[in-house]
This record gives C-alpha cells, sequence and structure tokens, in this order.
C-alpha cells in the first residue's frame, strides 16, 4: 500500500478542494489516507516499519488532515455568514480573524471564561502559550471536535461544535487546566476549573486525565473527580457523576475504558474499572466493576440478561 504525500506546504489555501462532500469527512479518523484533492502532482512513499522515511511521512499526512479540518471550518463558518450576515462580526472575531485553530480556541474559551479577576488578554496569551507549547493538546482538540460531529446527530458542522457546544468548551478548557496542574501552576488551575464551573455548570477537576475523541453531550451537571481517568472516544451524557465514595484518600475515582457510553444521570462512584466498550444505562449507580462489552442498568447497577447475584462474577 502507498501514502499520498502533497509536495508542497505552500499550496495557498483558495486552491484546494472546496467541493468535499459529507461523506468526506469520515477521512479525518483515517491518517492513513490522503485524499487526491490537491490540483499539483504528488510523491507515493511505501508504509513500512523499517523505513524511517515511511514514518516522516505518515508525520506529514496527519500535518495535512490537521491542517484540513481548519480549513474546512474556515469554509463553513464563511458559508454560514454568508447565509445569517448578522452574525457576520461574529464570527469574523471567533473564526474568520484567526489563522488557526489555537488561535481561535484560545478567543473563544477566554471570552467565555474572563472576568475582572482575569481579564481576556491575559487568558488569551495563557491559553495560547499552553497550546502551542503541547501539540498533543491540540490533536486531542481535533479529534474532540470530530468526535461530536460523527457521533452527535444535533451536530451539524465543527463549526457549530466548536462556538455552541458548552461540553466542547469545557473538555478543552480541562485539558489546558490539567496541563497547568501537571506543571505544578495548580492555583490557577483550580481557578480555570472553579470558571469553567460557574460558566458552563460542568465540574472536571484538573487532576482528572481525559482522553481523545470525548463527547460531552449536553454537559450541564457533569462531575468529573481528580484521580479519575477516561479513555479514548467516550460519550458522557448529562449530570454523570464520576466521583469517590467519601470513605477513603487517594487513588478514589473510576477508570473509564475506550469506547464507553455513559447514560445521564449515571453515578460512577469509587476507584472501579469500566471496561472497553461498555455501557451504562441512564440513571445507573455504578459501585462495582463493569466488564468490557457488556451493558449495565439499575440502582445498584447490574449487567442486562443478567441477575444481581451474577454481577460479582
Amino acid at each position: 500500500m502507498a501514502t499520498c504525500i502533497h509536495t508542497s506546504r505552500a499550496e495557498p489555501i483558495q486552491n484546494r478542494d472546496h467541493d468535499r462532500s459529507e461523506s468526506d469527512l469520515h477521512c479525518y479518523n483515517y491518517p492513513n489516507y490522503c485524499r487526491p484533492n490537491f490540483s499539483d502532482p504528488v510523491s507515493c512513499v511505501p508504509i513500512s516499519q523499517s523505513n524511517q522515511k515511511s514514518i516522516d511521512s505518515m508525520s506529514a499526512i496527519d500535518e495535512l488532515l490537521e491542517d484540513d479540518l481548519w480549513v474546512k471550518m474556515v469554509e463553513e463558518a464563511k458559508s454560514d455568514v454568508e447565509r445569517e450576515p448578522i452574525l457576520s462580526n461574529y464570527y469574523y472575531t471567533s473564526i474568520l480573524s484567526h489563522n488557526s485553530l489555537e488561535s481561535a480556541l484560545s478567543s473563544n474559551l477566554a471570552s467565555k471564561l474572563s472576568s475582572s479577576i482575569l481579564n481576556f488578554s491575559t487568558l488569551f496569551e495563557l491559553f495560547l502559550t499552553v497550546l502551542m507549547e503541547d501539540r498533543e493538546i491540540t490533536r486531542a482538540v481535533k479529534e474532540d471536535l470530530r468526535a461530536v460531529r460523527e457521533r452527535d446527530p444535533a451536530c451539524i458542522s465543527y463549526v457549530h461544535c466548536f462556538l455552541n457546544f458548552k461540553g466542547f468548551s469545557a473538555c478543552q478548557s480541562h485539558r489546558i487546566a490539567h496541563k497547568l496542574w501537571s506543571k505544578g501552576r495548580k492555583i490557577l488551575a483550580l481557578l480555570i476549573q472553579n470558571r469553567v464551573s460557574e460558566i458552563f455548570a460542568v465540574d472536571i477537576h484538573p487532576g482528572a486525565e481525559i482522553g481523545r475523541g470525548m463527547l460531552l453531550d449536553h454537559a450541564t451537571g457533569v462531575v468529573i473527580g481528580e484521580t479519575a481517568v477516561i479513555g479514548d472516544n467516550v460519550s458522557i451524557l448529562h449530570n454523570v457523576t464520576l466521583g469517590g465514595t467519601g470513605k477513603i484518600c487517594g487513588d478514589r475515582h473510576p477508570k473509564i475504558g475506550d469506547g464507553v457510553l455513559i447514560g445521564a444521570g449515571t453515578c460512577v462512584l469509587g476507584n472501579v474499572r469500566i471496561g472497553d466498550g461498555a455501557k451504562i444505562g441512564a440513571g445507573s449507580v455504578v459501585l462495582k466493576e463493569i466488564p468490557a462489552r457488556t451493558t449495565a442498568v439499575g440502582n445498584p447497577a447490574w449487567l442486562v440478561g443478567e441477575s444481581n447475584t451474577n454481577f460479582d462474577n
């Protein structure tokens, strides 16, 4: 199999294909491929673990796909302004006046979280510095955008998620706060946590670890404790608590595997493991481990198709 790499990083944005179909968006989740939508020639490099050039090629593909997401957002913003001219100033300030996703996100979060204590300029510079220093955060942001766009039927575009989904905004604020927490700037991280709780009604301790592809749907009332760990591609609905039992200190919060779905109003309490691909029904109270690829419901939660006495097994 060969991987196509665009040979010019200096191509003007306006030369890119503006007629991508909706189905093309799914390509963003598969870094093994690059759409041949460039007008100039491409070079093909075979993928091989023993070939260092192929590793560099995969990195180049990732960069192209990441650039494509920002270009797509700019296209969506321009289209929205054409349909709703009354939003032109808002879209210009939020999207079109920026040259990168990092800058736009920093501005968007700073405008929402700023206060008399921390003004917009201070927060903007802080957020942008964190995002530019740690590119893994930016990659996680983009995976979150794709996750919301693909998994939430109510999301009509990337820009719609970026501007209007408070779960997305709360999650990205947490990613920045977590970076500050891990660097020892705990007082500032906790202040950001408090502002996020006040503005978005989402309370995520900056010590919690959250993977890529997170969907916080509706998000109101979500509480995630300090030692919680959440895997990749997890979906959490509103009013979910990932908390402790109040009886112990230290590592006391849930560990959520990859691809888990947690329904609205669910409480997962204690240092319990939720296996990869598990589903938890709305309103459940989970106090024990949930095996991978199973469904649990109820208070206390039990596995669907099994009696409560079989839960421990």
